[in-house]
């Protein structure tokens, strides 16, 4: 059994992984876009089309974020649909949130609710 500071190490572990995932600029516009395209996502060529990615290159990146389970995959015939997953974000951004927002203070609670908007 875990402890609770070895439980938010392996936390902070995954996070940063995470974070890691998203940490280059194909990456990043590939979340944006099918964050765009959220909840039904994209198929893998037209992410490919619209972002001018090859499709090896394309298929790198989109394995690393899937590695991460920062998108989700699903095979609809001989089509590979690529959506994000909103409920790995939702993760995510609660532990920024906690971190920044409700911890230390270091930003104001409403302040990230003016950004939303």
């Amino acid at each position: 059994m875990q402890t609770a500071e070895q439980q938010t190490d392996a936390q902070i572990i995954r996070y940063a992984d995470m974070f890691s995932a998203m940490g280059t600029e194909p990456r990043l516009r590939i979340m944006r876009l099918l964050l765009s395209a959220h909840p039904e996502g994209m198929i893998a060529s037209d992410v490919g089309k619209e972002l001018g990615i090859a499709a090896s290159t394309l298929s790198h990146h989109l394995d690393k974020l899937k590695k991460e389970d920062l998108v989700k995959a699903r095979r609809e015939g001989t089509f590979l649909w690529y959506s994000a997953n909103a409920e790995t974000l939702e993760e995510l951004l609660g532990f920024l949130y906690a971190e920044c927002c409700t911890r230390n203070k270091a930003i104001e609670p409403r302040a990230i609710i003016r950004l939303c908007k």
